[in-house]
């Protein structure tokens, strides 16, 4: 989808997107809740990820999430998809309605500046930035925040079926990074759309299941992460609900050096090496939801077998997590062949994630 020309003219409608979905009276179109789609147009554990879940626990400082683990903000009340790099941002990851309804409200034209930037504009309580509110009926709503600038293709009062377009994945509001805030509410109640019921989390009786690494032989691309089912089998609201994941790789790649987190983020050439002469060889792995005791291992191979490795154990929890290793390049040159690295992130003994990297020195 491609987005409309930046407009620099908000285009909400007589309220505040964020007051929209608390105090207008939603038309009965379904009886119930509604049930999800996915919200983006992407593939989970490939081209984007869930970063953040609903915090169901009340206490102030204190965090749950559906699955009993910690991947959420204090106070959190919608669940977060993010994409990778601003590269994927800038070549547009649509966001679609996850229900069908009626468009009760939308904003356009804020910019996608990080709300950490020294530029960061004074939002003025429009938090969710640019965004779309959706009436599913009998009391129910979801609110899309953070597209865009000047990518919202929905008007007010449309009815749009699953699916429908409504903008793309932005940084607009108060985001640092690019993802979509899908919020699902019932009247005036943010609603854990993975466990719909009020209160705390529900007690989890049974252990999250291990699934099978899909990663068996190098790739030039990435794998996916190994993701984990929810506990219990709950479905909550969604149609195919998506697999609880508490954290894991993003991305990784092979360049002449060690890479700022900045450069990751922009869409830093996944394979940069190729001359015999680069000045070094460096293997970096990008996760997301550190814990402490968390293990990222590298492992580099070349033509002749393994290089060296690598393993760092993260000593505080990270959101993001940026680890790099690799060697300075041989006075005669990197030898010609094929080199490789793998990124391993482990916790608790447990592989989150194991992706693979190569390029050919000739």
């Amino acid at each position: 989808m491609t987005a409309r020309p930046d407009n620099s003219r908000e285009r909400s409608r007589a309220l505040p997107l964020h007051v929209l979905a608390l105090s207008l009276l939603p038309s009965p179109l379904l009886a119930g809740p509604p049930l999800l789609g996915l919200p983006v147009d992407c593939t989970l554990g490939r081209s984007c990820y869930i970063q953040q879940y609903f915090d169901r626990d009340p206490k102030e400082g204190a965090v749950q999430d559906h699955a009993c683990g910690a991947l959420a903000n204090d106070g959190h009340s919608g669940t977060d998809f993010a994409v990778a790099t601003l590269a994927e941002v800038s070549a547009g990851v649509t966001v679609v309605a996850a229900a069908p309804g009626t468009v009760l409200g939308i904003r356009d034209g804020m910019a996608d500046i990080s709300s950490l930037a020294e530029n960061a504009p004074d939002l003025q309580g429009r938090d969710c930035g640019n965004g779309v509110v959706i009436d599913h009926g009998d009391g129910w709503t979801t609110q899309y925040c953070h597209l865009r600038q000047g990518s919202v293709v929905v008007e007010e009062g449309q009815r749009v079926a699953m699916g429908t377009p409504l903008g793309l994945v932005g940084m607009s509001g108060r985001a640092s990074f690019p993802h979509l805030h899908l919020t699902l509410r019932e009247g005036t109640e943010a609603r854990d759309p993975f466990a719909p019921e009020p209160g705390p989390a529900p007690a989890c009786a049974l252990p999250a299941e291990e699934g099978a690494t899909q990663d068996t032989a190098p790739e030039t691309t990435s794998t996916e992460d190994t993701p984990r089912a929810m506990p219990g089998g709950r479905t909550g609201l969604w149609l195919e609900p998506p697999a609880y994941v508490p954290g894991g790789l993003i991305a990784v790649g092979l360049t002449d050096r060690v890479p700022t987190i900045a450069e990751v983020r922009s869409g830093l050439p996944t394979a940069a090496v190729t001359a015999p002469k680069a000045p070094a060889m460096v293997i970096w792995g990008y996760a997301f939801a550190g814990e402490p005791g968390d293990e990222i291992e590298i492992i580099f191979e070349g033509p002749e077998g393994e290089i060296g490795r690598h393993t760092d154990v993260l000593d505080k929890a990270q959101p993001f997590v940026l680890r790099a290793y690799g060697k300075r390049t041989p006075a005669a040159g990197w030898p010609w062949g094929t080199y490789s690295g793998t990124v391993i992130h482990r916790r608790d003994g447990a592989e989150l994630g194991r992706r693979y990297i190569r390029t050919d020195v000739n």
